[in-house]
Order: C-alpha cells, then sequence, then structure tokens
C-alpha cells in the first residue's frame, strides 16, 4: 500500500456540458474511498466559446501553439474550474488545507494521435495559484511521447473498481459514454485492455441542438418518437474504424452529424442512439471474448432508448447491462474520480498508461505537477 492521499477529480469532458467534481481517498493502488461530487454546467455563452477553441485549434501544430483567442478562453476554462473547486469545498465543508491534490483533465480541443498530438487546454499553474491546492495536469502527453494514443486513461482506475462489482463474473466491461465512448475489459485473469469504441453522445447532441436547438435529448424523449434509419446507421457503423486491426483514439470530429437531408429530427436521434449502441457491441469483438456484463457509466446512460438498445444488443452475445449506480457506482462522477486517481498515481510515478490500454510502449506515468503556492 502506498501513501492514502485525498484528491479532487476536475473533468470537462468531449460533451462540453459542464465540469464534473470529484472526492477521492486513495493510494492510488486498491484503496479506493469514494466521496461527494458535484456537476456545474457551463452556460450556453460559454459552450460557444469552446466551439470556438475547437475550430481555432485546428491549425495548432505544436501542442503549446494558442492560436485566437485559445489563450483567453484557456484562462477563462482554468478559472470556471477554480470556482467549481470553491463551490465544492464549501458545500461539502472541507478543508482546502486537508486535499492533497487536484488532478485536473482540461479541455481537449484536439486530438490527432496519429500524429502523437494532443491538446488540452487548460493552466495548472494557475489552478494551483487560485486553489491554493498543488494540481497534477497534461496527464495525457507522455503517453503520446512513448507510442501512444493518449486516450483511455481512465480504465486503470476502472480495474480498481472492478473489484468492487457484485454479482459479477468476469470478464467485465466498463463503458463510458461520454461525447466519444470508450470501455475497459478487465478478463477473469486480471488482464486490462481499453479503448475508444466509437461515437458517444457527441453525434446525438450536434444534432438536436442544430435541428431542435436543445443541448442535448433528455432520456431519450426525442428519440422514442423517431425510427432507425438503417442507411444513415449504416453509413457509420461500416467506418473503416470498427474494422481495422489497431484500435485507435477518437476526436469528437472524426465521425462528422448526419445533414439535415438524411433525416427528419426524431428519426436522426433515434438513428444516432443506435449508433452510440451498436458502436459498443460492434467494437467489443475486438476483446479477446465478450463480456458477461458491461457496466455504463456517463451521460449516455440516462438515454432510455440508447440503453435499451445496448441491452438488446449485448444480450444477443449473452452479456447483459446495468447503469454504474446499478452496481453501486456514481456514473455521473466517474471520470472525475478517475483523474483524482490518476493525479494520485501520477504524484507516486505510477503507470497511467499500458500497451492494452493505449498501444504504449510499456507502461509509463505522466502529468505534470503545480506545486501549491
Amino acid at each position: 500500500m502506498g501513501k492514502i492521499r485525498t484528491a479532487i477529480g476536475l473533468m470537462s469532458g468531449t460533451s462540453m456540458d459542464g465540469i464534473d467534481v470529484a472526492l477521492l481517498r486513495t493510494d492510488g493502488r486498491d484503496l479506493v474511498e469514494r466521496g461527494p461530487s458535484l456537476g456545474v454546467p457551463y452556460d450556453p455563452a460559454f459552450r460557444d466559446r469552446l466551439k470556438l477553441a475547437l475550430e481555432q485549434a485546428k491549425g495548432i501544430t505544436h501542442r503549446e501553439q494558442r492560436p485566437g483567442e485559445l489563450a483567453a478562453i484557456e484562462r477563462e476554462l482554468t478559472q470556471r474550474h477554480s470556482i467549481a473547486v470553491r463551490e465544492f469545498i464549501a458545500a461539502n465543508g472541507l478543508d482546502a488545507g486537508a486535499i492533497d491534490v487536484i488532478g485536473f483533465h482540461g479541455q481537449t480541443v484536439l486530438h490527432r494521435p496519429d500524429e502523437a498530438l494532443t491538446v488540452q487546454i487548460g493552466d495548472g499553474r494557475l489552478l494551483a495559484r487560485e486553489t491554493g491546492i498543488s494540481v497534477v495536469y497534461d496527464l495525457r502527453a507522455n503517453d503520446m511521447v512513448h507510442g501512444g494514443q493518449g486516450a483511455p486513461l481512465v480504465p486503470v482506475y476502472h480495474a480498481a473498481l472492478a473489484a468492487n462489482v457484485t454479482d459479477a463474473t468476469p470478464p467485465v466491461c466498463f463503458v463510458n459514454i461520454g461525447g466519444i465512448s470508450n470501455l475497459t475489459f478487465i478478463g477473469a485473469d486480471g488482464a486490462i485492455i481499453g479503448y475508444d469504441s466509437g461515437p458517444g453522445n457527441t453525434l446525438i447532441d450536434q444534432w438536436v441542438e442544430t435541428h431542435a436547438g436543445v443541448p442535448f435529448d433528455q432520456g431519450g424523449m426525442i428519440a422514442s418518437e423517431g425510427r432507425i434509419i438503417a442507411a444513415l446507421a449504416d453509413r457509420y457503423l461500416d467506418s473503416p474504424f470498427f474494422t481495422a486491426q489497431k484500435r485507435r483514439s477518437l476526436d469528437r470530429n472524426d465521425f462528422p452529424p448526419p445533414s439535415g437531408a438524411d433525416a427528419e429530427l426524431a428519426d436522426g436521434a433515434r438513428t444516432l442512439a443506435y449508433v452510440a449502441a451498436a458502436s459498443i457491441v460492434k467494437s467489443s469483438g475486438h476483446l479477446p471474448v465478450m463480456p458477461n456484463l458491461y457496466v455504463v457509466c456517463g451521460g449516455g446512460r440516462l438515454n432510455k432508448v440508447l440503453m435499451r438498445d445496448l441491452s438488446d444488443l449485448a444480450h444477443g452475445h449473452g452479456a447483459r447491462v446495468i447503469s454504474a449506480e446499478e452496481a453501486g457506482f456514481n456514473g455521473d462522477s466517474m471520470e472525475a474520480e478517475a483523474w483524482a486517481y490518476l493525479a494520485v498515481r501520477s504524484l507516486d510515478g505510477l503507470a497511467l498508461t499500458f500497451p492494452g490500454t493505449t498501444g504504449v510502449r510499456e507502461p509509463v506515468t505522466g502529468g505534470i505537477v503545480a506545486r501549491k503556492p
């Protein structure tokens, strides 16, 4: 057992809907004691700023570059995270001095694994100054230096949680349905395999925002009124991504949204929910064996249509599907918890990524430490 630390994890994912904050007490190994969590939504104006950041980041060729308004957006993003930390500490009656470290993901604005280029905006040093707490940030870059895809990083945390999944016979698969979906396979022998499995909420969110003026399909209500357009679904599911032997990490722009001519509102939402579910099961075909159980976290688990499709498709392979809550976890905060766990591992120089998760040549640690003032 290593040193037990209290950590806060901060996650702003590809859905760009807000900041997830979570507290974890952990040794970065087997001990995991989950604490409170908080979700801080972004207002529409700032979501538009993040969309601008995505556009302006497309011209980046070196990860330190901040063209256009990126530097200003990065500062605002960091300050919003600082405010979220202070709100979280106050709401839960915590002592900031008792927090050992913050794991800070930042916002991914560019991810090109084939070019060994990934950019997460977020100023770790500024966050440390603003909060008075040491910060570990930029956790993906070192993986790419050593030949990895830079994602996913959550699998090592899923593996720590897997021992606490009751009524489950390995192999078990954790699925995070965020903007992009990723899965973590934990085999009967404890082997960990993880990779991005395909589009998650991003296509659905983009579709309903463009055609209905709402940021997401709450509960799958829009999709529930539609039908699956087979030709549109096949356009996505026939992508070479699903058949390539090498698993690669995805950027949110790798699967462009449909055009308005492709479907009516409800039919488009219904089809894209099916695509998100089918992508997970199709990508599972690259695992050594199909899992017996899928544990689903992330915002996608709240889309009832998507979850029903996933359950039906998984059942065809003899697997069950349950939500993170049914497994005793918090599906909203799991990624933020993971960043707290990764920060503690980083402080101890432990591996964050592995050949079976990112394709890195050998297990490597990562992250930059910004010490508290």
